[in-house]
């Protein structure tokens, strides 16, 4: 298998988050690589891996960092793969991550999930994906029903909720 998608984390203590993505693109059929890089302390390897992804096949960049969190941005600037940025709560409760990875220069675009919402970034990529792959479209489909089949379900336990006030 080829992967399409790479996920990238500043470092391997990332990897509770990420795997969130993963998971999402492991239950569509992506095929994926995961790699731990850093923007500060392997840009070298970064930039080689940034400007040789589309070559190789990759489509979607997941690309995950906390503090600074530089890599998401970095990459982008070397590429014009899609870059979904995912910023982790290492520190200040995410919110560094997050603003670091949001508020990128015009012209070097990174979308960006919630702090550690890596299940949303494979969800976004897997979108992404299914523009050109009907099969994965239709995947995406099925789990956004099943989305509104726990809502659903979830009235229809709490319709069971009894208390003297509640109407409904």
């Amino acid at each position: 298998m080829t992967p399409s998608v790479s996920i990238i984390m500043g470092s391997t203590s990332d990897l509770p988050v990420m795997e969130k993505a993963a998971k999402i693109l492991n239950e569509f059929e992506i095929p994926f690589e995961m790699n731990a890089l850093s923007a500060h302390r392997t840009p070298d390897v970064v930039e080689k891996f940034a400007k040789n992804a589309k070559s190789r096949g990759i489509k979607v960049i997941i690309a995950a960092a906390g503090m600074a969190a530089h890599l998401p941005g970095v990459i982008a600037s070397m590429t014009t793969l899609p870059v979904i940025g995912v910023p982790i709560n290492a520190s200040l409760d995410g919110m560094d991550a997050l603003l670091a990875i949001v508020q990128m220069p015009p012209g070097i675009p990174v979308a960006t999930v919630g702090i550690d919402a890596a299940q949303n970034a494979g969800i976004l990529a897997a979108q992404i994906m299914a523009t050109g792959d009907e099969i994965i479209a239709e995947k995406l489909a099925g789990y956004k029903n099943s989305l509104k089949e726990k809502i659903v379900k979830a009235n229809k336990d709490l319709a069971e909720v009894k208390f003297k006030f509640k109407v409904n």
